[in-house]
């Protein structure tokens, strides 16, 4: 049941990004470009994202369980560190120079186009490198 669930689910999300215009790089760029020709539609997805979430968490917060049953695993962090920013700008970069994050490459991987496999295997390789040093980090610190 739940493979089934994080499938409709995968999917509901999919077609709202892809109806949002969230997998067009152009859209996503123009939406990123300040100083230029700048496309506000996304501000719109953005904040009806925010506002589901902001409800969907306050419920979650409220629950030991999950609707299907599962225990609930919400993040516990609060600190705004190093890392956190480090990645952010890591991320937003990424995403003003390629017009892509995570999500919406992954849903136009299915049109075929080049552009979103040749990202996906980008973030990959940099996933992996990051899990390669976090291990090698971890090691030399046991070792020390």
């Amino acid at each position: 049941m739940n493979i089934l669930m994080a499938l409709i689910v995968g999917l509901v999300f999919g077609i709202g990004l892809i109806v949002s215009g969230m997998t067009d790089p152009a859209k996503v760029i123009g939406f990123l470009d300040l100083a230029g020709n700048w496309d506000p539609s996304l501000a719109f997805v953005m904040g009806g994202a925010i506002l589901v979430g902001l409800v969907a968490f306050r419920f979650a917060a409220k629950r030991e369980r999950s609707l299907l049953g599962e225990a609930m695993r919400l993040p516990t962090a609060t600190q705004i560190d190093r890392r956190l920013v480090l990645g952010s700008l890591a991320f937003g970069a990424g995403w003003g120079l390629a017009g892509y994050c995570p999500g919406p490459a992954l849903a136009s991987l299915a049109t075929g186009d080049a552009k979103p496999w040749i990202f996906a295997l980008a973030m990959v390789a940099g996933m992996s490198l990051f899990e390669l040093l976090e291990w090698i980090s971890a090691r030399s610190l046991r070792n020390a």
